[in-house]
């Protein structure tokens, strides 16, 4: 019966689902295809995401999770649905889970109870939710009960998340919305103004992916961009160097590492001098960034550590809260509105 407790992190780029008792069970990425004429949905998650950028004119390929919040409450309803039902249909498990959610630190009451809210429609029996850097604070096994600080820095698909925990609360966070997503972004604008070449966002994260890296490479690596030329409309593919992506993506990973300056300038002395002992950890996809521990620990003097499995951190964190809920009770976000009657 304890099975049926589903952990989410639901992300901008990635929605990972753990269930008690068996880990992390799904991993795909918060795409939904919905055609146009129909209203019907084709596809959710990895299949999905095949079709982003190939799709007819009637057929649309939706990112449900803007920024890390909800922008199309529908769509992330039908897409909660699906996950958990899969869930159930792999392990034979009765459908009405208790479901803890992962959030942006950042988010309105408001969106909040979308999330809420779309996980009940979606067949929960009760939906808690927890801030992601806590999640990811608990999934990187950092002691986020004790009386001491702790910093954990979250960089997802659409938001990254900076925070200190001590006492199973968050002391200090700043959530920014700079992530992946930002990244490929730059990345495209710098072919664009560069070389004059238009490319796709999945491609741009394929070559982040590649050689992206924010800071200086022992040895620098190349890889090509492929895309159409502007002037001619006609594809073309062009060598580019590491360094070079380095320099597109600067803008995002300055910001990221100014937001974790800015939260050490808040953060309680006493909690500092814990954090410097401890050092910073890194999670989410963004952590997998090469060069980035050295760049912010040249930035902030300090030891930086990327955790474990960096991008599973916040789903294997709701799935401790919800082996030892009592535990962490303080760590989930207190509710200012009642849960849906059900």
């Amino acid at each position: 019966m304890f099975s049926r407790d589903i952990g989410i992190d639901l992300g901008t780029a990635n929605t990972l689902v753990h269930v008690r008792g068996r880990g992390i069970v799904i991993s795909e990425p918060s795409v939904v295809a919905k055609d146009l004429r129909t209203g019907n949905i084709l596809a959710i998650g990895a299949e999905a995401k095949r079709m982003v950028g190939r799709t007819p004119a009637s057929i649309v390929a939706i990112r449900p999770l803007k920024d890390g919040v909800i922008s199309d409450f529908d769509i992330t309803e039908q897409m909660l649905r699906y996950f958990i039902h899969k869930v159930h249909d792999r392990f034979a498990l009765l459908p009405r889970p208790r479901v803890i959610i992962g959030i942006p630190s950042g988010v309105t009451e408001v969106e909040k109870r979308a999330v809420q809210d779309a996980a009940i429609q979606a067949g929960a029996r009760w939906a808690r939710l927890v801030e992601e850097p806590m999640a990811a604070a608990i999934g990187a096994g950092l002691p986020v009960n004790e009386p001491s600080g702790s910093m954990i820095v979250d960089i997802g698909g659409g938001t990254t998340e900076v925070a200190v925990t001590s006492l199973g609360g968050i002391v200090v966070s700043r959530s920014i919305r700079i992530g992946g997503d930002e990244m490929d972004q730059d990345i495209v604008s710098y072919a664009r103004r560069e070389f004059n070449l238009l490319m796709g966002e999945r491609t741009a994260e394929d070559i982040k992916i590649a050689i992206g890296s924010a800071y200086p490479l022992d040895e620098e690596v190349s890889t090509f961009f492929r895309g159409r030329d502007l002037l001619t409309g006609l594809p073309r593919s062009i060598e580019v160097t590491s360094a070079q992506i380095r320099e597109a993506i600067e803008p995002s990973v300055e910001r990221i590492v100014d937001a974790i300056k800015d939260t050490l300038e808040e953060t309680p002395p006493e909690l500092v001098a814990d954090v410097m002992d401890q050092g910073i950890y890194l999670a989410g996809g963004g952590a997998l960034l090469r060069g980035l521990d050295t760049r912010v620990a040249e930035a902030t003097q300090m030891a930086v550590h990327v955790a474990d499995d960096p991008l599973t951190c916040v789903a294997r964190g709701t799935g401790k809260i919800l082996e030892d809920l009592i535990s962490y009770e303080r760590s989930l976000v207190v509710e200012t509105y009642a849960a849906l009657p059900r």
